[in-house]
């Protein structure tokens, strides 16, 4: 008997109707089995997959990489009766088991995990054992290439999802360009017309662009904020230090007002946001750490203090204003001083085809098959793990890798309380097991270390059955466990490949994506002084096309383009710098700062493992020429 989706909906939620496109997306998932949803943020996405969860035998696994959300979803969903729950590493080992033993047991209906956790051998084999019915992947622009935020770790989700064979699949994303879509579908399998887009005009927002010279823009701020109605807003900056100076200034001046971002300890970050939360008139002045997954309704204004690094995060960043539908307003102050931090933080990105040349030829004298610890191998050639992920990705992607099932190097026992109690907890052969399991590890003081290749190969048994054993120590309580240095296998696919050639293609894909992100910066400046209605020109960036002017747009209000100002002269380079001082810096962390690449990457702000191994991120001269070209600081570092 099909269940009644309508009866569902207003049973569990208390809404009479469906939002736009949810019924839609709802009805091919449950028909079809594919579906991408397009909505904007705020537009009901998460409904999509709740009420299938709801309406199917099984368990829906909901992958994002929000954690807000998570939480935030699951209060929500067990305050209605729903069982759901979240794995991540802030559970402890008794409500993981708890809630293990509801995916396995069938009693959950949603399950909420992020990309990262598909990194997990235990998890996988658990997920392999239980009826998962429906996989519903929010922020599904990850998988794209070409999108504005891409995860490798998103890519290996399609494959993990037909590794399952789940069979429903459900993609969502508030910010797709038609490319991104297609390429969301072409991942996932899903068929043109299962895509759903909703749109992304928002009708009851004041759409505000306005140039400002930095030396104005933080006065003309404090005037706007001072002359509006009182409203819940979040002022968007692009450092942590801006984000910290901006709102001592806006406190100083009479406003309630927070720095957020993500060099905040965890406890401060959410002390802080609940502290917004609870009140219709404060302000968070944040990075793009903020807001994500954080169901807030009434925010009443989104400034960018900052240039968004492009549409894509410009339109999720305003999405957080007026979700309830009732007049906002959103103002960005656009200021080209802006451009070279921006553009900086995609240079320093981009792997030189040295550094390439050396970690592919790492790689391919690993052999035909090989574990990759991705902390480690970051460390060791001072790249960010991201970008690491991403040139193995491309390895994958252009035929050279395969990936196999990543695994734990090493998995930690605590006995509870000791181990003559843990093995007294099992029958006799399984005891005789675990106690030959034990032999093979090193012991600590508390917590004991095996090694699953050292066991594999002295007690001759499989690796499963080392991971089974772990699972049950936890089952039974007699023990608490812990996996330590994640792996991931690969296989060579051709002992043959050409060094160079691989060099090439990997240099020529991450200077495509460069060219791209920097485009999308310049997306930004050309929607500030465009010529006509730009709600108009923002909705068609993602494809939506509109005949008439919105009405509430600068351009709308005022009848005439604006003109940015022109960027601030800047002093020569070598007068905003002190050459001996680098040069002793520099001379006391050789194995962070070295190389010219390196050092200008620390002077134009830009973190790195070698960096933060070396403890040196506080340092006066770390973001000294961060106005400055990275090129032009590159030159004078190559010189020094």
């Amino acid at each position: 008997m099909t269940p009644d989706l309508s009866a569902l909906l207003h049973q569990y939620f208390g809404f009479r109707d469906f939002r736009p496109g949810q019924r839609e997306v709802i009805d091919e998932l449950m028909t079809q089995g594919r579906a991408l949803a397009v909505f904007p943020t705020g537009g009901g996405k998460s409904l999509c997959y709740q009420l299938p969860a709801l309406a199917l035998e099984g368990t829906t696994l909901v992958v994002s990489p929000l954690i807000a959300l998570m939480k935030d979803q699951i209060d929500f969903l067990q305050s209605r009766g729903i069982a759901a729950a979240r794995l991540d590493s802030s559970l402890s080992a008794s409500e993981t088991r708890g809630v293990i033993d509801g995916l396995r047991g069938g009693t959950l209906k949603l399950l909420y995990v992020a990309p990262e956790r598909f990194n997990n051998e235990r998890f996988l084999d658990n997920l392999s054992r239980a009826n998962i019915s429906l996989f519903a992947v929010d922020e599904a622009h990850c998988i794209s290439e070409w999108g504005h935020n891409f995860r490798p770790d998103y890519l290996k989700l399609a494959q993990f999802a037909r590794d399952l064979k789940v069979p429903r699949i459900l993609a969502l994303t508030a910010t797709a360009t038609p490319a991104v879509a297609q390429s969301i579908c072409e991942g996932f399998e899903i068929p043109a017309q299962a895509s759903v887009n909703t749109g992304f005009y928002r009708p009851n927002l004041k759409f505000c662009l306005t140039p400002v010279p930095s030396e104005k823009r933080r006065d003309l701020l404090l005037s706007r904020l001072q002359k509006r109605a009182i409203g819940s807003g979040i002022i968007y900056v692009t450092l942590q230090k801006t984000a910290e100076q901006l709102a001592s200034f806006l406190e100083q001046n009479g406003l309630e007002a927070r720095a957020y971002h993500a060099g905040l300890e965890s406890d401060a970050r959410s002390e802080i946001q609940n502290w917004w939360m609870e009140s219709d008139a404060r302000t968070v002045v944040a990075t793009i750490a903020f807001g994500m997954g954080i169901d807030k309704s009434d925010v009443r204004y989104v400034y960018h203090f900052n240039l968004p690094k492009g549409l894509e995060s410009y339109s999720q960043e305003i999405g957080r204003a007026g979700r309830d539908g009732a007049p906002s307003t959103v103002e960005l102050l656009a200021c080209p001083d802006d451009v070279p931090t921006l553009e900086n933080f995609v240079y320093g990105d981009t792997p030189t085809r040295e550094s390439l040349h050396d970690l592919v030829e790492h790689i391919l004298g690993l052999g035909d098959e090989f574990a990759v610890n991705a902390y480690a191998m970051s460390q060791q050639f001072d790249v960010r793990q991201l970008v690491l992920k991403t040139t193995l990705t491309y390895l994958e992607l252009t035929g050279v890798l395969k990936q196999g099932t990543p695994f734990y190097a090493a998995y930690e026992v605590r006995p509870l309380p000791n181990l003559p109690a843990m093995y007294a907890a099992f029958s006799e052969k399984a005891a005789l097991f675990l106690r030959d399991l034990m032999g093979t590890a090193k012991v600590g003081r508390t917590w004991h270390k095996i090694d699953p290749e050292v066991a594999i190969e002295t007690l001759n048994v499989k690796r499963e059955h080392i991971i089974r054993a772990m699972e049950l120590l936890e089952e039974k309580g007699a023990a608490e466990v812990r996996a330590a240095d994640a792996r991931s296998r690969y296989h060579r696919l051709n002992p043959n490949e050409d060094l160079e050639a691989i060099v090439d293609d990997l240099e020529a894909r991450f200077s495509r994506r460069e060219t791209s992100e920097i485009a999308r910066i310049q997306d930004v400046l050309d929607l500030v002084e465009h010529e006509g209605c730009q709600t108009n020109a923002l909705v068609a960036y993602f494809g939506e096309i509109r005949d008439a002017p919105c009405g509430h747009c600068s351009f709308c209000a005022t009848g005439r383009a604006a003109k940015l100002p022109p960027q601030k002269m800047k002093p020569p380079l070598e007068s905003s710098i002190s050459a001996p001082d680098v040069g002793e810096i520099r001379a006391q962390n050789l194995a962070a700062l070295g190389q010219p690449r390196q050092l200008a990457r620390f002077l134009c702000g830009l973190s790195s493992p070698a960096q933060s191994k070396a403890r040196i991120g506080r340092n006066p001269l770390f973001g000294k020429l961060e106005n400055y070209s990275f090129s032009e600081v590159l030159a004078w570092c190559e010189a020094l």
